[in-house]
């Protein structure tokens, strides 16, 4: 008896879905999402499917039909996410009882047999239904059903309504709700577009000063947001803006001797000028912060604030929450080391002490005091070494009134940790760009990332450079090397971003060997002439134009990458509705290759024996190509590479 009571359709291997629904799918809002299910079931009788959908804490699910595939028992449709939040559908199917009558029918009639009986069973079976139906159905069912079983009317009268689509699209839904069959539900975490598409800027405000050597502010940042909004940037990255500990301060060079002027790392966060929800005084105020967002969102730009869960000894915290931290057997408090690195400037949160509820709480309650200025994208600092369980909760705490907050994880590990950061709710992250630099490995990281079931969950940003990693190709390439590597990280994802310096083509490193820059911008002042010779500034805005003028650069799924016979240029085809993008960038920046480019034809729906244009976008050079493989020669010294428009026969 308890097999009686089993389900009589299968519902299974649903998608979009990331761990069997265990954790939510991303999206953006406006965005179709495309479902598909197998369903089957026992006997000859049809099945009919619908995708059942809604924001959560929505009452009544919405719904849309699932289509029959080629795929044998494959169905799919699609639904549009309108909000920002969390969603949840589930796959609803049934016996389509009233299809499977109407098919019968048909086969009899074929077949020259009366159909007296059949269609007294038909208005049986939409009498059975009418009180499931929804009240327009209703009344279409219930004349239906009086048509069908009244023998006074002509045969061809009740066969016309018999077989009529208006019937089937009354009769839509299970006949009785017991022969309804759910899947469980599914969750859709659906961000803002930012999420998605854009790209970053990393600034030290304090290295913003007038001259060389003396701090800056937020009003002197402020004052370079116009340029940086001319370059086409949309967000405005700026490190730990906090006060910064004296106790055990490091100083220039990340040395342990610190001079009396030695300004210390913005990551040492706190001293009794406040901790984590007060800004450095010679930065300005809280006031003066808020002008700068003010003037950033003016001019179309956010500003991202680093969240850092670390504290510097004379943090408040220290004094007034010891228990928070680790304590040594001899009662001090243990700071952070990776032997035979030392980081005495920098205490370690202790996420699983007795007091947690309280310490998650306030960690919470900084990300709410800076969205309560303006603050809506957080660059998380190390999120892989603190509680997975803590981040999970306090993304969806968060978000359940900010759905529109962005947290961006600098998590530099191993690549499950960096997914499961990504499925517990983190909205995009660092990815391990800066160390792909041949082809090879760019073709098996970006294949990883745009393809399901990572692309489902994982938003890779492709940072060029960072205040910690200054790559070998970047300090042995020079400015051929820089443009390269802006190049890819433009075009291969929606993504990317740079640190102050990168457009300066900066590559001296701490000492041979090591990923540190010398006069490292975390432990002092770096003033700059941003308009030196030989910037990057005309290309960097170029690119970005072109990114926001170009819905195949705005999209990471599209990605496609086409064989050169050469590990030297690399070329990749991204599409979008309207227009085909061919990118091809040659990898050395020390000399010149050729090859042959070869083409999907097929796919892009070209004759081989007809002739075509590319339009460089980049240098607006036209090239005629035709058939598979078409000729490419790149110098370093020229240009990094091209990214071509497909301009069809005939257009």
């Amino acid at each position: 008896m308890a097999a009686a009571t089993l389900p009589r359709l299968v519902i299974e291997s649903v998608e979009p879905t990331v761990d069997g629904g265990r954790h939510p799918v991303k999206r953006v809002q406006g965005d179709v999402i495309e479902v598909s299910a197998d369903i089957y079931k026992d006997g000859h009788d049809l099945v009919a499917a619908r995708v059942l959908y809604r924001p959560v804490g929505e009452q009544q699910w919405r719904e849309q039909p699932l289509e029959y595939d080629f795929d044998p028992d494959r169905w799919s449709g699609a639904f549009t996410v309108d909000r920002l939040g969390r969603w949840e559908f589930l796959i609803e199917a049934w016996p389509d009882h009233v299809r499977t009558w109407q098919e019968g029918l048909k086969k009899r009639l074929d077949a020259g047999q009366d159909v007296e009986l059949e269609l007294q069973e038909g208005a049986a079976l939409l009498s059975r239904g009418l009180r499931r139906w929804d009240k327009p159905q209703r009344e279409i069912a219930k004349a239906a059903a009086k048509t069908l079983s009244s023998e006074k009317l002509a045969l061809e009268e009740r066969l016309e309504v018999a077989l009529s689509e208006e019937l089937l699209a009354a009769a839509y839904g299970p006949v009785e709700a017991a022969e309804a069959t759910r899947s469980e539900v599914f969750q859709v975490l659906v961000d803002r577009e930012r999420a998605r598409f854009a790209a970053w800027y990393e600034m030290f405000p304090r290295s913003q000063g007038p001259e060389p050597g003396v701090h800056g502010t937020f009003a002197d940042a402020q004052r370079r947001l116009p340029e940086l909004r001319e370059l086409g940037f949309d967000v405005v990255y700026l490190p730990p803006i906090h006060p910064i500990g004296r106790v055990h301060r490091k100083g220039k060079n990340n040395t342990e001797q610190p001079e009396p002027s030695d300004i210390g790392s913005p990551w040492a966060i706190g001293s009794s000028e406040g901790g984590h929800t007060a800004v450095h005084p010679d930065l300005g105020t809280l006031q003066d912060f808020d002008r700068f967002v003010a003037e950033a969102e003016r001019l179309g730009l956010e500003v991202a604030l680093d969240y850092a869960l670390q504290c510097a000894p004379d943090h408040p915290w220290a004094t007034e929450h010891p228990d928070w931290f680790h304590i040594r057997t001899d009662g001090s408090i243990r700071y952070a080391e990776n032997p035979p690195k030392k980081y005495q400037d920098i205490y370690p949160i202790n996420f699983w002490c007795k007091d947690r509820e309280a310490l998650w709480n306030a960690c919470r309650d900084i990300v709410l005091f800076w969205i309560g200025h303006g603050v809506r994208t957080f660059r998380v600092d190390n999120p892989h070494t603190k509680p997975l369980a803590f981040w999970e909760w306090l993304i969806a705490d968060v978000q359940r009134d900010h759905p529109d907050v962005i947290f961006f994880a600098e998590a530099f590990t191993r690549p499950k940790r960096m997914y499961g950061l990504a499925k517990l709710g983190f909205t995009q992250s660092y990815t391990y760009f800066t160390w792909k630099n041949s082809s090879w490995e760019l073709k098996e990281l970006m294949g990883e990332l745009s393809r399901p079931p990572v692309s489902d969950f994982y938003r890779g940003n492709l940072f060029t450079n960072t205040p910690d990693i200054l790559h070998e190709y970047l300090q042995r390439g020079g400015r051929p090397a820089f443009r390269v590597r802006l190049l890819l990280a433009a075009t291969l994802s929606p993504l990317y971003g740079i640190y102050s310096g990168f457009e300066l083509c900066e590559n001296v490193p701490l000492r041979p060997g090591s990923e540190e820059y010398l006069d490292s911008e975390k432990y002092q002042l770096r003033f700059r002439d941003y308009d030196a010779a030989g910037n990057l500034n005309a290309e960097i805005a170029e690119l970005n134009r072109l990114r926001r003028e170009h819905g195949a650069l705005q999209r990471v799924d599209n990605l496609t990458f086409l064989d050169t016979g050469s590990d030297q240029i690399l070329a990749y085809w991204k599409h979008s509705d309207d227009e085909d993008l061919v990118i091809v960038v040659n990898l050395d920046p020390h000399g010149a290759h050729d090859t042959l480019v070869h083409l999907p034809l097929a796919d892009l729906a070209l004759p081989a024996d007809q002739p075509f244009v590319v339009e460089d976008l980049l240098g607006h050079e036209r090239y005629t190509w035709q058939g598979f493989g078409n000729y490419v020669r790149l110098d370093p010294t020229q240009r990094g590479g091209h990214v071509f428009r497909l301009i069809r026969p005939g257009t």
